[in-house]
Formats: C-alpha cells, sequence, structure tokens
C-alpha cells in the first residue's frame, strides 16, 4: 500500500541543537530510497507502507545509536484507495486553487 507520511523525529536529552540528528534521519530516509520533501518542522515521505515505516524505526535506531536516550516522532499518515496521489499532486492541488 502507497503511504503519505509527515514526520517530525524529536532527539531528547541531547541538548539545543539537533540539525546533526535530523540529518542522521534524512540520510536514513534516503538510503531507503523514499521520495522525501523536508521542511522547518519534519519530512514528508512518500512511499510504500512497509518501506517507509522500516525507515521510521532505522531513524530510531540510528539516532540511539548516536548516543541519544529518548527518541520521540511525530507521525501523520495519509493512504487513498480511489488513486495514485503524489506529494506534489496534493500541493499542486492547493495551489491551483489558490489561483
Amino acid at each position: 500500500m502507497k503511504v503519505l507520511v509527515d514526520l517530525s523525529v524529536v532527539p531528547l536529552g541531547v541538548g539545543l541543537s539537533l540539525s546533526k540528528y535530523v540529518a542522521a534521519c534524512e540520510r536514513v530516509l534516503k538510503e531507503a530510497g523514499l521520495k522525501t520533501a523536508l521542511h522547518a518542522n519534519g519530512t514528508n515521505i512518500e512511499g510504500d507502507w512497509d518501506e517507509v515505516f522500516a525507515a521510521v524505526r532505522r531513524c530510531h535506531e540510528v539516532l540511539h545509536d548516536m548516543g541519544v536516550p529518548r527518541v520521540s516522532a511525530t507521525l501523520r499518515v495519509g493512504t487513498r484507495t480511489d488513486r495514485v496521489q503524489s506529494l506534489e499532486d496534493k500541493v499542486r492541488s492547493v495551489e491551483e486553487k489558490m489561483k
């Protein structure tokens, strides 16, 4: 099943600067071959359900391996059965209606 996910991963107990941990998670997602779009508060991910959730798990594992004692993740998950829709399709639909 294809899924669109908005993922926000927050490493806890490592101080204020989190960018190296976000970069590590972004590498995991890229290595998994997933289509992603980084934004200010997280990452949009497009892919197969099992592959996306395996990569989310891997993000947690990698961050723990980096010494992060706690990892909190927030996910918003969307699936459709009526048609195939990409991340760009969703954005384009809204932008067209704004014209």
